[in-house]
């Protein structure tokens, strides 16, 4: 049974965030490096990809939509991207990297100590796209855990890139947080596990990020992307206002 854990979630290709949480000492030592999906879709998409394949079998991979809608594009099954860096960042990856993103799974289920069975997935066990938040209704919780069974303690999501550790019908729900694309909050956010959670937080040095994210990346917007979600500009207040009516609050009246 894997000991420690070490979630990172949301990655979106921002490579210096990366870095400083693999240089955390309990990321170093961890027995397993859970990557709960949107690993690549930024910046430096094939410079991320590369870092966490050299880590060979410490890494469990989760695929998240913007990973999928990367493949798709690159394979001509959709003309467009939602996020506006998506189609720059496709034509960055190399044929290796679209088949590693291709075979990733939905979802992985792994014993953690301390937490029981733990299912890792991007947005939802069912689906990566769905929307919850930390006030997502109890009905809500319900509908995205139907199918489970009850052998599953634990989830662990990413996908909204806001941490938040709640119970849900019995079972333990997890975001670690965005280590790239934080809302609310600078910073690489990420979550250890076993036997308890802890939400982390890894400052690192944002000034030299946006800098070095400026110089080398030929997306055409970068200094703009960089300033706005390195920085975290979106607020919680703001990032939960979007995403409160995905998750079909109100819907039933």
């Amino acid at each position: 049974m894997t000991n420690r854990t070490a979630v990172l979630s949301d990655i979106h290709g921002v490579l210096p965030a990366l870095e400083a949480v693999l240089a955390e000492p309990e990321v170093r030592a961890a027995d397993r490096v859970v990557l709960t999906g949107d690993i690549a879709c930024g910046p430096q998409p094939a410079e991320v990809l590369d870092l966490l394949t050299a880590l060979g079998d410490r890494v469990t991979w989760v695929a998240g939509n913007a990973d999928r809608e990367l493949v798709e594009f690159r394979r001509g099954v959709r003309e467009t991207i939602p996020d506006p860096i998506g189609p720059w960042a496709a034509r960055q990856l190399r044929p290796d990297h679209l088949e590693l993103l291709a075979s990733l799974p939905l979802s992985v289920r792994l014993p953690v100590a301390g937490l029981g069975t733990v299912l890792f997935c991007h947005a939802t066990p069912r689906d990566d796209e769905e929307v919850v938040v930390v006030d997502s209704r109890p009905d809500r919780w319900r509908e995205v855990f139907d199918g489970l069974g009850p052998d599953v303690d634990a989830v662990i999501c990413g996908h909204t890139h806001m941490p938040f550790v709640r119970l849900a019908h019995g079972r333990l729900v997890v975001n670690p947080g965005s280590v790239g694309m934080p809302y609310g909050r600078s910073g690489a956010h990420w979550a250890l596990l076993g036997p308890g959670v802890d939400l982390r937080r890894t400052p690192y040095d944002t000034d030299a990020a946006i800098a070095r994210l400026t110089r080398d990346c030929g997306y055409p917007a970068i200094a703009e992307w960089a300033d706005y979600y390195v920085r975290a500009r979106a607020t919680d207040t703001e990032a939960l206002a979007a995403f409160g009516p995905r998750d079909g609050r109100g819907a039933e009246g």
